[in-house]
């Protein structure tokens, strides 16, 4: 058995939690900027101090407190992302309350799911649409007394009718949680089955977020900048968001991540957390913009080679040549420097998690001058558990354990975690529960292997190993994060289990297609009309032959089908962090699949 464990850089006082770390930041550096707020899209941020903060989440803390929030109930909130969640998610830690965050996405069955397993009492949600959903799904619901608007001022209200509130209630309140006690409840979004509630402690948060400020102290610092726009509803921006108070660091938000760019434009930001996919977005934007003309499309690819190339001579002895060197200036003049302004122009560093991101994608964007931190972490472990470290980065793996933890490969290669920072249990599910925790460690499900140096490599989920009618074990990530590279595609499901070789589903991008086609001197056409394209199919043909070369042949793509359709949040196929529900996308295109293979 191969196992890893990074010594812990931090000692904790079993007294402290998330209020706590707010405390200490106020006492440490009341004047420093903690939060800035923009009014307008691409505006300018009006910053927030320490004690500023602070004096609001205390008078948001005195209106629950006033609406008979009692210590250890539960507060859902349901919002984009946004500063409003931030301030929500303090105030009721600082009545000793627990926040359910719900994701604004949720159909009204999952959120009458949530609500009655949580226990809600009161719930916040962002607009009036959601109240309506809220509304439909609080029918039969016992432990539910009111639901708040933040559009409709909920935040003035609590303000308002906590006036009368004294403060000495919430500093009492506050010094009410410790390390062993409830933080949140999180939601998995699940691929299957109903979602379980994760149980995460204020020890879970204080630990890992305290060990990151050590063992990460040039990604995170006082002065350091990031722009949230993943959704809070989900724990790794739930952890940065708490990562900020200790670090020193500046908070921002924004919820419209059509318009990103704008908004990365005026903030600013030093580091950026996100997902592979808006990685591989900024990459294939770039592309499609360099292809309406083939000069600057030469160009710009041969930067991208070079930006690559650049990259992975920084892991060979000596590093890059003189020539190398030379190349990479000019690449960064002409076209890479753009790319990095377009990210603010002061990102150094990206953290990236919730899939592999991809060895070339991450040595693009360290050639381009952006460190992509590529991590591994799940609900149950409170976000990232193994994550590369600046000036120590293994590119193609998730890096070491995170300080603090342990990591090891049980028989079968199942990734097994221990740690200050693994969740305590599902809520209202011992069954779970014991399934998942056993003797200290907690059984993740992922696959992977530890390499000689600790470095932890993802290669699959152990429920989604595919075997082929040959016996060929086959774990489809891989190939599906290649071939989802190409710009036309949008989402991949391997399939072939039981089947006489490996075949794919595959969705086309629809923000990605017209600029393709206008590339390739196409006519415009819709997915379904394109799904049908000869010179569409073609190309992918092109991009499975290129996923099928870091494979064996009993392991390759054979054949594919191209969806009229994408895969979406909306119709049941994605999960809410944009994982793919591959049970449903099974069970509902067994047609399709077994057309592919009858073909």
């Amino acid at each position: 058995m191969q196992e890893n464990h990074s010594p812990s850089l931090i000692t904790t006082d079993p007294a402290m939690s998330i209020p706590g770390l707010l405390a200490a930041r106020l006492e440490r550096a009341p004047d420093s900027t903690l939060v800035e707020r923009s009014s307008a899209l691409g505006s300018a941020w009006t910053p927030m101090s320490t004690r500023s903060f602070v004096d609001e989440v205390t008078a948001v803390a005195k209106g629950l407190v006033a609406r008979g929030v009692e210590p250890g109930d539960r507060v859902s909130i349901m919002s984009r992302t946004r500063y409003e969640w931030t301030l929500l998610d303090f105030a009721v830690w600082a009545v000793g309350a627990v926040p359910v965050p719900v994701y604004e996405t949720s159909s009204a069955e999952q959120v009458a799911w949530i609500l009655s397993d949580a226990g809600v009492r009161l719930a916040v949600v962002e607009t009036a649409a959601h109240a309506a959903v809220t509304e439909t799904a609080r029918t039969g619901l016992t432990t539910l007394q009111d639901v708040l608007v933040i559009d409709e001022n909920a935040v003035a209200t609590l303000v308002t009718e906590g006036r009368t509130v004294d403060e000495e209630e919430i500093e009492r309140r506050s010094a009410l949680a410790g390390m062993d006690d409830l933080a949140t409840i999180i939601y998995t979004s699940g691929t299957t089955g109903r979602p379980k509630g994760v149980e995460l402690t204020h020890g879970n948060f204080v630990s890992l977020t305290l060990e990151g400020v050590a063992g990460l102290g040039e990604v995170v610092a006082p002065g350091s900048r990031t722009l949230l726009f993943m959704p809070l509803a989900h724990v790794f921006a739930r952890f940065i968001q708490v990562l900020c108070i200790p670090s020193g660091a500046v908070l921002g938000h924004t919820a419209d991540t059509k318009n990103l760019i704008a908004d990365l434009g005026t903030f600013r930001p030093t580091f950026i957390l996100s997902v592979p996919r808006v990685f591989e977005k900024v990459y294939n934007s770039a592309e499609q913009k360099a292809a309406a003309s083939p000069v600057r499309l030469r160009l710009f690819r041969w930067a991208a080679q070079t930006s690559i190339s650049f990259s992975r001579a920084q892991d060979e002895p000596g590093g890059p040549g003189i020539g190398l060197r030379a190349q990479h200036a000019l690449a960064d003049r002409l076209v890479l420097s753009r790319l990095r302004a377009a990210l603010g122009g002061a990102a150094e560093y990206a953290v990236s998690g919730g899939a592999p991101l991809g060895e070339r994608l991450g040595h693009f964007f360290r050639g381009l001058g952006l460190q992509v931190l590529e991590g591994y972490g799940l609900t149950e472990t409170t976000a990232p558990t193994a994550v590369n470290r600046p000036g120590a980065t293994r590119i193609g793996t998730v890096g070491p354990p995170f300080p603090g933890a342990a990591v090891r490969i049980a028989e079968g290669g199942e990734i097994e975690v221990s740690g200050a920072h693994v969740f305590r249990g599902y809520h209202n599910n011992p069954e779970a529960t014991a399934e998942a925790l056993r003797e200290g460690w907690f059984r993740t499900g992922d696959l992977g292997s530890l390499d000689a140096d600790g470095y932890l490599t993802i290669t699959g989920r152990s429920k989604e190993i595919i075997v082929t009618a040959g016996g060929k074990n086959v774990a489809p990530a891989m190939l599906e994060d290649r071939l989802r590279g190409h710009p036309l595609v949008s989402q991949v499901v391997v399939v072939g289990d039981g089947r006489p070789f490996i075949g794919a589903l595959v969705t086309l991008d629809a923000e990605m297609l017209p600029g393709w086609l206008a590339g390739h001197d196409l006519p415009p056409m819709d997915l379904a009309t394109a799904a049908r394209s000869n010179a569409v199919l073609a190309a992918l043909d092109r991009a499975v032959e290129r996923t099928n070369e870091a494979v064996s042949r009993a392991e390759s793509i054979r054949k594919i089908t191209v969806l009229p359709a994408d895969f979406t949040e909306a119709n049941g196929y994605l999960t809410p962090s944009l994982k793919i529900r591959r049970a449903a996308v099974l069970r509902d295109f067994t047609e399709e699949i077994d057309a592919l293979y009858a073909r």
